[in-house]
């Protein structure tokens, strides 16, 4: 039984077990192949994007996203702060915390697409994208 623990307790404890959900603050930001500002750009993602961080190495973090894409970035990038990303093709915003006629739909976008959660109130989520525009989502179209 001793064994059993010392076992669990390194699967439980090391770093591939571990992810720390941050986001990205700043308005873009640079997802590189290795840490370092030296390292290849692989793609840009903008304010909100929400990343689980797996390692540390010095003020650099390897993540993965909502995709299982990887990258790394600068620590100076990120932040706690509550975030989602759409993970459906196509997803309408409410003007209030439900589906019907009552919360018309303010707009519909894409997948891939992060906001800031300001609030929750059951299965919704009120969001704001980085340019200001506010609504609803349900829980099950974001990541």
């Amino acid at each position: 039984m001793k064994y059993a623990w010392v076992f669990f307790s390194v699967i439980l404890f090391s770093g591939s077990a571990f992810a720390e959900r941050l986001c990205i603050t700043a308005p873009i930001a640079n997802i590189r192949s290795g840490p370092g500002p030296d390292a290849t750009i692989l793609w840009k993602a903008e304010k909100y994007y929400p990343i689980d961080v797996m390692e540390k190495k010095g003020s650099w973090y390897y993540f993965k996203d909502f995709e299982g894409d990887e990258g790394w970035i600068s620590s100076s990038l990120v932040g706690n702060e509550s975030s989602v990303i759409t993970k459906k093709e196509k997803c309408n915003l409410r003007s209030g915390p439900g589906s019907d006629a009552k919360y018309a739909v303010v707009y519909t976008v894409e997948k891939g697409v992060p906001f800031r959660v300001i609030e929750e109130k059951g299965d919704w989520l009120n969001v704001e994208h980085s340019d200001g525009d506010q609504g609803w989502l349900h829980k099950d179209l974001v990541w």
